[in-house]
């Protein structure tokens, strides 16, 4: 090696020292941890990883959730990582500049690029996917678009969703179509009673069955693809209800058998709020209307669905910050997680006198979301208690006949949180609060 080429290899061997040195510098340390802690659990099944405090105790330093709190209500919305919360606060500054520029001539740039990695994600192709902004706005759009006639049928459970329930007596009220409606005893660790719960209820007249593919109250998961297969067999469409199972456990739409599904992104992705997901079968799109009119309303284009005008682009874009964070924590390692974290707390209250739980502990029924009831006591009580006592925040639900306080831990929620939660359920069975 000349002396010139000696010179220029060590000058940019020091320039890359520098870099690097520059770089463990200004990463963050929670950052630099997590990377560690990421190559050291690579080879560690995700069952087996589900209760290494250690590994989640990194997870939780990617997030800014308040030590004086502890967060059991993630359920209705989950917080956002840093890296999600540093991107939309970057892309708001950046709007700010000037608004109409960055907006539309540079942000708005990157939503095809986002449509492919939820696309991804989602198991599907990125023609079928629509940016919205919830799980209610998603599943309102097929609601109110699809043709339905006086006398059609719609199949549906008295545990889904208000909205949704809300948007179809809507549609009954304005259009003349009937709702035939499902009852479902719950907890249950039955899929042929489930599923043969909406398949009874199919008629001749029956054109669509909306199914909520985990129940919201109570953290049942319904076995979907049964019923979509008996569905599709009577050429009857399914809408699926996934505000809370995308991203919650590891599966794709397509699994679903799904021909139209609806997903918040706020809560399981742990995309900003206001962020959310529709998802229509590609042949399907031109028989859907849009919510908000499109130039042609029969277009088989799924961004008919897009036209919003107006919004916060820097939410949006953000979405993508929260699939990389998913995505670097992989879906199995968080199903497992989750469905440990539920099992581990109720596996140590069960057996108190007085407790009923009304979520399914069996794999594949359920996951994170846990619901207990402390017989004699109105949810609103333990809730209550829970807040007041121990500054535990979880929800006390009285929808049709689920009765109990939800309690939702998600991937920054450690054991110790959970220790504190059964010392509280504990001291009120025992108060006579």
């Amino acid at each position: 090696m000349t002396a010139f080429n000696r010179r220029s290899f060590i000058s940019k061997a020091s320039a890359f020292s520098a870099t690097a040195l520059l770089a463990s510098i200004t990463q963050p340390a929670w950052s630099r941890n997590l990377h560690k802690a990421l190559n050291g659990a690579a080879g560690t099944p995700p069952d087996q990883l589900a209760s290494d405090e250690d590994f989640w105790y990194y997870i939780q330093q990617s997030y800014t959730v308040s030590p004086a709190l502890i967060n059991l209500n993630n359920g209705g919305v989950s917080p956002s990582p840093k890296t999600v919360q540093d991107a939309m606060k970057r892309y708001h500054d950046y709007c700010s500049e000037a608004p109409s520029y960055y907006m539309w001539q540079i942000l708005d740039q990157g939503r095809e690029p986002l449509r492919k990695n939820l696309a991804r994600l989602a198991g599907t192709g990125s023609e079928e996917i629509a940016i919205q902004r919830n799980a209610s706005e998603a599943l309102e759009t097929v609601i109110f678009g699809l043709d339905l006639k006086p006398g059609d049928e719609v199949v549906l459970t008295k545990q889904d969703y208000p909205n949704t329930i809300n948007a179809w007596k809507q549609r009954e009220q304005r259009d003349g179509i009937k709702l035939v409606w499902v009852n479902l005893d719950l907890p249950s660790e039955d899929n042929e009673y489930m599923s043969g719960q909406y398949t009874m209820a199919f008629t001749p007249k029956t054109k669509v069955v909306q199914v909520t593919h985990i129940i919201n109250w109570n953290g049942q998961i319904i076995p979907v693809r049964k019923i979509a297969d008996a569905a599709h067999a009577r050429g009857i469409d399914v809408l699926v209800d996934g505000a809370h199972s995308f991203a919650h456990f590891d599966f794709t739409i397509p699994e679903l058998g799904a021909d139209y599904f609806g997903t918040s992104l706020h809560k399981w992705l742990g995309a900003c709020i206001g962020s959310g997901m529709l998802y229509v079968k590609k042949e399907k799109i031109k028989n859907v209307y849009p919510l908000f009119a499109a130039g042609d309303a029969k277009s088989g284009d799924i961004r008919k669905f897009e036209n919003l005008g107006t919004r916060p682009f820097f939410i949006e874009q953000a979405i993508g910050k929260a699939i990389e964070f998913h995505e670097m924590i992989g879906s199995k390692r968080k199903e497992e997680r989750l469905f440990y974290l539920k099992n581990y707390w109720i596996n140590r209250i069960k057996d108190i006198p007085k407790i009923r739980i009304n979520t399914p502990m069996k794999q594949g029924f359920s996951c994170a979301i846990g619901s207990v009831l402390v017989e004699g006591k109105k949810p609103g009580e333990l809730s209550s208690f829970l807040m007041d006592k121990y500054k535990i925040h979880t929800v006390g639900i009285e929808w049709e006949n689920i009765h109990g306080v939800r309690v939702t831990p998600n991937v920054y929620t450690t054991t110790k949180n959970l220790d504190v939660l059964v010392e509280g359920i504990s001291a009120f069975t025992k108060s006579g609060f």
